[in-house]
């Protein structure tokens, strides 16, 4: 019986109860264990899109329970990727942790990361609408005592205006899955896509609401204007590493617009018409533009960081609006690419504020030259051509998708207007934020803003060595800036992996039939989302069959061609 599509959940969940119940006092053997599981997690990923990567589409089911009756969990193409992407941030996410000892600075910093990784996977891999919900909910409840770790007044007010705002989408959606279980009686995404098909137009209005309702939590998550007020001081605020991890999870909420919108409702479902064309492109739009203008007006490295955030989520949004197979992938690539550099800049910014101390700190102001400050210019320029999109790294080839996938989009000429508009004025944002960090550098200022006296004494003493930094942080954030130049570099064959992703969630009947196991059943799926009105799951010959099945969970597979 294979297991392993459990054990990225399980796992983190077993390491972060470990740490707290028998290493709390222990910090070395925290880090070891911490890391050692992140690095069992990244085989456990690799593995898993490794078997999907051929179209395999594998169920577990816990406690035996068929759908749509029990939990089940699902591993194809997009969540094998999302959950892969996870696991390879994750650790040099951790490395800086370890390396700059922010875990060090507050209580239970490993437990509540592992937590974090566990809901992350979760959503990721759940095939069941309400036990989204609840991973959702565990990795909120992680990052809120992640978003406060080391204390502050700053950080705490931060950290409850966070708190609400997910809060107010998790009410959100506890409506929107009561609504749809009303109105089908079941929670099931396979399950759902079925019903929400058949629905008769006329009487559907619970549906519409609960598809609107849905897209309104997921726009939360993904801090779509106007629900992104959340963001620019959360992600501004918060440590370091809990920043960088954060940039996940507004893909969290892109996610959940891909599955629920290409399997439960497609963009041709009658009941859902204008939802993207009409609502989601403008929003993003709208949301790309601020971002970006945010950038530009920004006091401090943080927020200039956290607002280039909101606008790479307007970018990778206004390419899902499109909702066409070019679409979905530009915004896949698009998401890879930002969730790398979105990390490796918030790890840049505590170097800075860390190396310029008490002069200044990420403030966009002159400052004495930082230790190491040709190193840390020279990452920062590359983090920020990535994030700008400026060629030739993998932000410039994203782009390029984005923009080629819109033209099929009614909006077309918007869409190019705001992008390139938007990227220009993010040069001039991480242009004029470079030149003051790194260029415009002046003596050490004494109170008052007077210039030092010379020391006549002292003038032919040798200065004192700067103290040595520690290694370990700029690794960090070297390997995430190599893995943005792996992605440039591979973007052909990324991209042809990612083409493969989009057609299975265009062609959802082979989806709907492993989690519902009736292989040899006709299943009418009205709301394909490539356009086709009927699909059909294989027959016995071509589609998925049932494996062995043992006390506490059962586990199914499909690959083209009727292999098992």
């Amino acid at each position: 019986m294979n297991h392993w599509i459990v054990l990225p959940v399980v796992l983190p969940a077993m390491l972060a109860a470990g740490i707290v119940l028998g290493l709390r006092h222990h910090i070395v053997l925290q880090r070891v264990f911490s890391l050692a599981g992140l690095v069992a997690l990244l085989a456990l990923a690799s593995g898993l899109f490794w078997t999907a990567s051929d179209g395999t589409i594998t169920l577990y089911q816990l406690g035996d329970w068929q759908a749509p009756f029990g939990i089940v969990l699902v591993a194809d193409r997009l969540s094998t990727l999302m959950v892969l992407l996870t696991a390879v941030m994750a650790i040099p996410v951790l490395l800086y942790a370890i390396g700059s000892g922010w875990d060090y600075r507050g209580r239970h910093f490993h437990a509540l990361f592992q937590f974090q990784i566990m809901g992350i996977m979760g959503a990721f891999l759940t095939g069941d609408a309400f036990n989204l919900f609840v991973f959702f909910e565990i990795l909120l409840i992680a990052s809120y005592g992640l978003m406060i770790h080391a204390g502050g007044t700053e950080r705490l007010r931060s950290g409850v205006q966070y708190m609400l705002y997910n809060l107010l989408g998790s009410t959100l959606f506890l409506f929107a899955l009561g609504t749809i279980y009303a109105e089908t009686g079941t929670l099931n995404m396979a399950d759902l896509a079925l019903r929400v098909s058949q629905a008769v137009p006329d009487q559907s209005a619970g549906l519409r609401v609960a598809a609107v309702l849905l897209l309104m939590v997921f726009a939360i998550k993904a801090a779509v204007l106007p629900l992104h007020f959340w963001l620019p001081s959360s992600y501004a605020n918060a440590p370091a590493p809990v920043a960088a991890l954060f940039a996940i999870m507004t893909k969290v909420g892109a996610y959940g617009i891909i599955r629920f919108y290409t399997l439960v409702f497609p963009p041709d479902l009658e009941i859902t018409q204008g939802l993207f064309d009409t609502w989601l492109m403008p929003a993003a739009l709208l949301t790309l533009a601020l971002g970006m203008i945010g950038v530009l007006g920004a006091f401090n490295l943080n927020r200039l960081v956290a607002f280039a955030v909101i606008g790479s989520m307007g970018m990778l949004l206004a390419s899902v609006a499109v909702f066409t197979p070019a679409g979905i992938t530009a915004a896949l690539y698009y998401a890879i690419h930002s969730t790398l550099a979105t990390a490796a800049l918030f790890l840049l910014v505590d170097v800075v504020q860390s190396r310029r101390g008490s002069h200044g700190s990420s403030l966009l102001q002159t400052a004495p030259p930082m230790a190491g400050g040709a190193l840390v210019a020279g990452l920062f320029f590359a983090a920020a051509i990535a994030m700008t999109g400026l060629p030739p790294l993998s932000g410039f080839l994203g782009k390029l998708l984005v923009l080629d996938a819109a033209t099929g989009s009614p909006l077309v000429w918007w869409v190019w207007a705001v992008v390139l508009g938007s990227s220009l004025v993010a040069v001039v944002g991480f242009s004029r934020a470079g030149s003051v960090i790194f260029w415009k550098s002046h003596a050490s200022p004494l109170a008052g803003g007077a210039e030092a006296p010379e020391d006549t004494q002292g003038a032919d003493e040798p200065h004192a060595p700067p103290a040595p930094q520690p290694a370990l942080p700029m690794v960090a954030i070297g390997s995430l800036l190599a893995l943005l130049v792996a992605v440039t570099v591979l973007a052909g064959p990324i991209n042809r992996v990612l083409a493969a992703t989009t057609a299975q969630l265009f062609d959802p009947a082979p989806y709907v039939s492993v989690v519902l196991e009736t292989p040899g059943k006709k299943i009418t799926y009205k709301g394909d989302a490539g356009g086709k009105k009927a699909g059909t799951a294989p027959a016995d010959d071509t589609g998925a069959k049932s494996g062995a099945k043992s006390d506490t969970t059962s586990e199914t597979a499909t690959k083209p061609g009727g292999t098992h």
